[in-house]
């Protein structure tokens, strides 16, 4: 194991990151390298114009590929997706043919990358496939570069595809994002021609996803049937010290973690994954990752990747890599904030303020496009992030609600508002913090303060989707960011085009129409604490959704204008809408299902079993001592102490008892309930609460009873022992 740690740490002091960056993907180095001149640069074209890839193109490319593998030490490819179940799926082909005359040979075809066939029916697909119809197709993306994935004693070459079936309906996540990228940029480009600005082909996004998350020792999950089941705690009572002094964040890391962290970036570099920060986040045992900004959909495979890495660095060094987004309960929960911008293909960032946004009105254009569609499509927003583990995250502290809100910071409010009332005359020169200070240099102010209660933050020149789960896979919630802002884009580009057809000067319909949208976009911008009871109130009064729950805002996606939207640009048919909602609500209420059925598990064989084998010594301790008191005279006094505590233990087990009982029948009666919605509202208004009701009394329980007689891993020993 030293030896080890030498070896790696040796990689880490003796070469720079940048001599081995992207090593292990077919980048464009690489691509330089193993193709020919024409090729790698048709190919480049192709992609940057988001064309076809030609048969004859893809053959000479799979030739390199192949080549470019094998010479790395890869036997094997595989056609790397993402189905709808959150995570990514693959099946592994050898380079390895046999021809008619037994000679053994590696092939790699154009027809092998461009398309791949795995068993349709054997994903989840919300009722667009069914077990006869089995027939599935993976097709090549080459916008995302393929890369060598280590496992077992070999490597893999893995090429990022999409999954479509038969018919042709995306049976993943990364087809409606792709699909979703191209009607931004669409919409994007025609605005721009509304504003004046050409020479803009094709609009990016980008993304930068952080990634929280918890390491607890190996030893302690492998003891916790919750943990190894769901992801999540289900009993645990609240150590004396949990993240109350603040001591943990951004605290010295552990050596421990840090080799953890160490591995895990070397792997993640290797890929081409542009790690950059790591630290201690606020509960304990509690880090977080984050890399630079990429273009979207190479973000989300990255950050799937580094999902991966994680888990499979963690489980080597001995931790158990915990992504749930709340696994303890009353210690903060774990997210994914999502940095998104928007990009012209000249290298603008649209959502770059300059140094006088209040001057800047292509900036103030796209900024206020997107407070439009976050306010027009705020349950779509919610729904997108929605699953059992961020129910639970969702309101609590380093959680922002339920209520989407935006933050803009004080300048950009008095910005908007001057534009509003027609007063704009005011200076936004940058700021400085001077610290007085000889030795320490004088410090840029920014903007705005950074608020991070709120779901959604303008933090410079991009927002901050801070309410995404850190267990999901950020797919969705891009997908569903870009098509809002298609909508709000071409909304805004009619707009003006229809003042522009009645007469007016373009600058006149462009100021006219962007003061329209700040008035009408008003009730979205909340700059207060999201965390308060009066953010809850001012939902209420601005008309805001607050969608509680998953059932809820699942729902959104029965809106028959919801479902238009995404229709009309082409991001999901009508089917694709349908099969996304079945597929969503069954595995919440499996999820929930599969948690009650856990919970039940641990009361009978564990929990029920510890305390009445304590409460039995108990009893006979009791008894012994009140023997011996007849005996010697004691008074009955000296007994009640002892007495009064065995028998709140008695209670309390007999309650928990009780409720055990009672929760079989609570979650039995689900599985007689016609109709998904009816049993997912029953598993969130019902099953969810009576399992806490259950908690709360073991919870209890476990701190009444001996340690040594207690089976489960405490939150202490899991929280503080690294």
């Amino acid at each position: 194991m030293q030896n080890n740690k030498e070896d790696h740490l040796s990689i880490e002091s003796k070469h720079a990151v940048s001599s081995y960056f992207g090593a292990m993907t077919f980048d464009h180095k690489a691509m330089r390298a193993r193709l020919p001149k024409e090729v790698f640069q048709s190919l480049q074209e192709t992609i940057k114009a988001g064309r076809e890839i030609t048969e004859e193109i893809a053959g000479v490319v799979a030739h390199g590929m192949k080549e470019w593998a094998m010479d790395n030490g890869a036997t094997h490819y595989t056609h790397w997706f993402q189905p709808m179940t959150g995570s990514t799926a693959e099946k592994h082909d050898a380079f390895l043919s046999i021809d008619r005359d037994g000679t053994a040979i590696e092939r790699f075809s154009g027809e092998q990358l461009i398309q791949g066939e795995p068993d349709a029916s054997s994903f989840p697909s919300g009722g667009m496939r069914t077990t006869f119809e089995a027939r599935g197709y993976t097709a090549w993306d080459p916008s995302s570069p393929a890369f060598l994935m280590k496992g077992g004693s070999g490597l893999t070459l893995c090429i990022p595809t999409v999954f479509i079936s038969y018919n042709g309906e995306a049976l993943d996540a990364k087809t409606p994002l792709l699909r979703s990228m191209n009607a931004v940029s669409k919409s994007a480009v025609r605005l721009l021609e509304v504003l004046g600005v050409t020479g803009v082909k094709r609009v990016k996004t980008f993304a930068g996803i952080e990634q929280e998350y918890f390491l607890v020792d190996k030893k302690y999950s492998a003891e916790r049937p919750d943990l190894v089941m769901c992801g999540r705690t289900l009993l645990g009572a609240l150590p004396p010290k949990g993240q109350q002094l603040e001591d943990h964040y951004f605290g010295a890391i552990p050596d421990r973690v840090l080799e953890f962290m160490q591995e895990v970036e070397h792997e993640l570099y290797l890929l081409g994954i542009p790690a950059k920060t790591r630290h201690n986040e606020v509960a304990p045992h509690q880090f977080e990752i984050a890399p630079v900004f990429e273009e979207a959909n190479i973000s989300v495979d990255h950050n799937l990747l580094v999902m991966e890495v994680m888990r499979k660095v963690a489980d080597k060094k001995g931790f158990a890599l915990l992504m749930m987004e709340k696994p303890f309960a009353g210690i903060n929960g774990s997210g994914k904030h999502n940095n998104w911008s928007i990009g012209t293909d000249t290298g603008i960032n649209l959502l770059d303020p300059g140094d006088t946004p209040e001057e800047n009105i292509q900036f103030l254009v796209f900024l206020v496009a997107v407070l439009k569609g976050v306010y027009k499509r705020a349950d779509v927003l919610r729904m997108a992030i929605a699953s059992i583990g961020n129910d639970h995250r969702l309101g609590a502290n380093e959680a922002p609600p339920a209520v989407v809100t935006a933050f803009l910071g004080e300048l950009l409010e008095r910005v908007l508002d001057a534009i509003e009332s027609g007063k704009i005359d005011l200076k936004t020169e940058k700021q400085v913090l001077n610290l007085g200070l000889s030795q320490v240099p004088v410090v840029n102010k920014d903007y705005t303060d950074r608020n991070r209660t709120s779901p959604f933050a303008f933090t410079g020149n991009k927002f901050e989707f801070r309410a995404v789960g850190s267990s999901q896979a950020a797919s969705v919630p891009n997908m569903v960011l870009n098509t809002l802002m298609a909508e709000a884009l071409d909304d805004m580009a009619d707009a003006m085009l229809a003042k522009i057809s009645a007469g007016k000067d373009r600058d006149t319909a462009i100021l006219e129409t962007l003061r329209e949208e700040i008035t009408a976009t008003k009730n979205i911008r909340y700059q207060g604490d999201n965390y308060s009871d009066a953010l809850q109130q001012a939902a209420v009064e601005r008309g805001l959704p607050n969608l509680k729950n998953t059932p809820q805002a699942l729902r959104t996606l029965e809106s028959k204008d919801v479902q238009a939207m995404f229709i009309k640009y082409g991001v999901l048919s009508h089917e694709e809408i349908d099969s996304r909602l079945n597929i969503r609500l069954e595995r919440y209420v499996k999820g929930v299902d599969i948690e009650a059925r856990t919970l039940q598990l641990m009361l009978k064989t564990l929990v029920i079993p510890d305390v009445s084998e304590y409460q039995g010594d108990i009893s006979s301790s009791y008894n012994n001592l009140a023997s011996a008191a007849a005996e010697i005279g004691l008074a009955d006094k000296a007994l009640k102490s002892q007495a009064k505590h065995l028998k709140t233990l008695a209670e309390n087990l007999s309650l928990l008892i009780d409720l055990t009982e009672e929760l079989d029948g609570v979650a039995e009666k689900m599985e007689t309930l016609d109709g998904e919605f009816a049993k997912a509202d029953y598993c969130a208004d019902v099953l969810l609460p009576f399992m806490v009701k259950v908690r709360e009394v073991a919870d209890r329980l476990e701190l009444m009873v001996d340690r040594s007689r207690w089976q489960l891993p405490t939150y202490s020993e899991m929280l503080f022992e690294h």
